[in-house]
């Protein structure tokens, strides 16, 4: 908003960036500790707390997804240095395996038979090959109407190998996709192609010292541009009048304004509940078992395999990342919440990170907007999801957009104005 001109005030409550998805600096103080309720505070063994930079919302980014395009486009990627995740697992029948993804994995994949590899290869090349505008990479395929049921079908695809490609490589959380026109899973599975062939380990990067830096990096992009911060400034009223919001009351000022963007949080009248996340943060001294000793790594336990709805998901970083102090690793373990025991629910991937030294468990409630925003003007955002990438956030940011702007959120608008940021029109 501020790139296009707008005046930007930006509130909040927080004495720290990024409201739930910030990294939590240092251990010890008002925050890991304290914010999960544990009275003795971190060991020795821990070292430095401010060595620690803990994401209560962990999330890689797609190396070819929206959110590394926003980065470069608005060049907030001069504030940022990132690291390639070291390799993308899977779950299956107790044991993790590596996630093929190129041709050549794939026929040296332990996770499938030798007549499923060729099978499986044939399919990747397919995916390849499709251009949803040249009907002549279909193969009999529509991309409109065949399911990716069917799809899987026509290449003879068995179970195990449908786990891992819709929600390995296509990353669905649950198994509703099957029965919809196969084109988003093909989108999905290329995506996750072009981000692997970027760097080669995995599709997936991460910042060093944490996902605290991209709200930095934005609130300091916001800032050329003329964009206001104010931390640890609390918001006591939003301000209405006809229908409208027209301000924003805090100690007793009022600022005004026309529209608002807000988290679920500050407008519990205008929300609704559709469900919830747990997330475990756990802090071990070694790597995971059988990953070849990553310092970084994401592994995805497939719905099938532990027969639930749903996807669970463990993120692993470590010290290589300035996140943990040295010889430490930070796993967290997330997925949406199915029993009235949500902890029972993640026990297999608690299972493979043992032994853990310390356990931080929160389970939030999801929310999502109940209007939007058109006769208001407060545009209210989603709760992250328990996805362990940033494409639905960056799909529930442009829907923001397009609602706050009548246009769709145009990656080229952002990129024209870069030589704003160097002040060459003033010369």
């Amino acid at each position: 908003m501020s790139v296009n001109g707008k005046k930007v005030l930006h509130m909040d409550r927080n004495p720290y960036y990024g409201g739930e998805s910030s990294s939590i600096t240092p251990l010890e103080e008002v925050q890991l500790y304290k914010r999960f309720e544990i009275p003795d505070g971190p060991s020795e063994s821990m070292g430095r707390g401010r060595d620690w930079n803990v994401d209560l919302i962990p999330k890689f980014l797609m190396a070819n997804g929206q959110l590394v395009k926003m980065l470069l486009y608005t060049e907030v990627t001069r504030y940022l240095d990132f690291k390639v995740v070291e390799g993308s697992f899977v779950y299956k029948g107790g044991k993790i395996y590596k996630v093929p993804s190129t041709e050549t994995e794939a026929l040296a994949s332990n996770l499938m038979g030798m007549f499923e590899k060729r099978r499986f290869r044939k399919f990747l090349v397919f995916v390849a090959n499709f251009d949803e505008n040249d009907s002549k990479t279909f193969e009999g395929v529509d991309p409109k109407s065949t399911t990716m049921r069917d799809v899987y079908k026509k290449f003879d695809l068995g179970q195990d190998v449908i786990d891992f490609t819709g929600h390995a490589l296509a990353l669905y959380r649950t198994d509703d996709y099957l029965d919809q026109p196969c084109l988003e899973t093909i989108n999905r599975i290329k995506l996750y192609s072009e981000s692997l062939a970027r760097y080669g380990k995995s599709p997936y990067l991460y910042p060093l010292y944490g996902l605290g830096e991209l709200p930095q990096g934005f609130a300091r992009l916001s800032a050329i541009y003329g964009g206001t911060y104010m931390l640890n400034k609390c918001v006591d009223e939003i301000v209405m009048e006809k229908g409208k919001v027209v301000g924003v009351k805090s100690e007793g000022e009022v600022a005004r304004c026309k529209q608002l963007i807000c988290d679920p949080s500050y407008v519990s009248d205008r929300v609704r509940k559709a469900g919830q996340v747990i997330r475990v943060i756990c802090v071990l001294s070694h790597p995971i078992k059988n990953t070849n000793d990553a310092n970084s790594c994401q592994i995805i336990i497939p719905q099938n395999q532990v027969n639930r709805k749903s996807d669970i998901y463990v993120c692993m970083i470590s010290y290589a990342h300035n996140v943990a102090a040295q010889g430490k690793y930070i796993a967290i373990v997330s997925t949406t919440v199915e029993t009235t025991e949500p902890e029972k629910e993640i026990e297999p991937a608690l299972e493979l990170l043992e032994p853990i030294d310390q356990k931080f468990v929160a389970i939030s409630d999801l929310y999502e907007p109940t209007e939007d925003g058109s006769e208001s003007q407060v545009f209210c955002s989603r709760s992250y999801d328990a996805t362990t990438h940033f494409e639905t956030t960056c799909n529930d940011i442009k829907d923001i957009y397009k609602r706050m702007t009548g246009t769709d959120f145009d990656f080229e608008n952002m990129k024209r104005k870069q030589n704003d940021v160097y002040g060459e029109e003033d010369q």
